[in-house]
């Protein structure tokens, strides 16, 4: 997959499927816009690819500091073909009637919250430009119910019908929309999980995680025509036939 030209936005870049993403996108000739919170990290992201890689620190919550990232990337890099919707966080896990309503409602910002941010401020620069896509992390949680992950599990419920409300509104505009279910990933969010100890998730053994340059990889060939056939839909990477067509074994 030759990304040579396209510009490419990535959310919760950072650490673990984010940043993998923005390696893999970068190896495939693509310039990155790495947007996280964590300002040191994606600076340091950004030494490390080099000259086809910003760091832009932001809030995904804050419509206006993605706006802003938004523009800085278009400016930088004179237009934006992807963006890559990968920020979420799961902390703090709790059983929903000890949960702290402004935690709770924080998780929903970001992971619900930032997507629409996204979207919004992505889309119509991706429209000036005859089109994009629009890549977003789903996740099992969007489906079916996990004790103590309320707040994850709404707002990837949520987030499954935002894509698919995305890909109806804007399909004719050349805007590819679609989700990526990656299963469970050896990530920091992976740590935070296991230490809480709650539900059968916590009790899964390191090594039954996937690497986190699968989705990373995953991401990239849904950025090809091979993968035109799933707009408005979520990829499942639990899926061995999907995973054959990424290449990943």
């Amino acid at each position: 997959m030759d990304m040579t030209g396209q510009v490419v936005m990535i959310t919760g870049a950072s650490r673990g499927i984010g940043a993998e993403t923005a390696r893999i996108f970068a190896a495939a000739g693509a310039k990155v816009a790495l947007l996280a919170r964590s300002e040191g990290d994606i600076a340091e992201l950004a030494g490390e690819i080099g000259d086809a890689a910003i760091a832009i620190p932001c809030d995904v919550s804050r419509y206006w500091e993605v706006e802003a990232a938004v523009n800085a990337t278009v400016k930088t890099f004179g237009g934006l073909n992807v963006l890559v919707n990968n920020a979420g966080v799961i902390e703090p896990i709790a059983h929903l009637v000890d949960a702290d309503p402004a935690e709770w409602s924080k998780v929903i910002d970001i992971n619900l919250g930032g997507v629409f941010n996204g979207m919004r401020a992505a889309v119509p620069q991706m429209i000036k430009g005859g089109g994009g896509s629009v890549l977003t992390i789903s996740s099992g949680a969007a489906h079916g119910p996990v004790e103590a992950w309320s707040h994850y599990c709404a707002s990837k419920a949520a987030v499954h019908m935002l894509t698919a409300c995305l890909d109806k509104e804007n399909a004719a505009d050349g805007i590819r929309a679609m989700g990526l279910s990656p299963g469970t990933v050896a990530t920091q969010m992976q740590r935070e999980i296991k230490q809480s100890g709650v539900n059968p998730i916590s009790q899964l053994d390191w090594s039954d995680h996937i690497p986190a340059d699968w989705p990373a990889k995953a991401l990239l060939w849904m950025c090809s025509e091979a993968a035109d056939g799933y707009c408005g839909q979520e990829i499942s990477l639990r899926d061995e036939d999907i995973r054959a067509k990424v290449g990943l074994s």
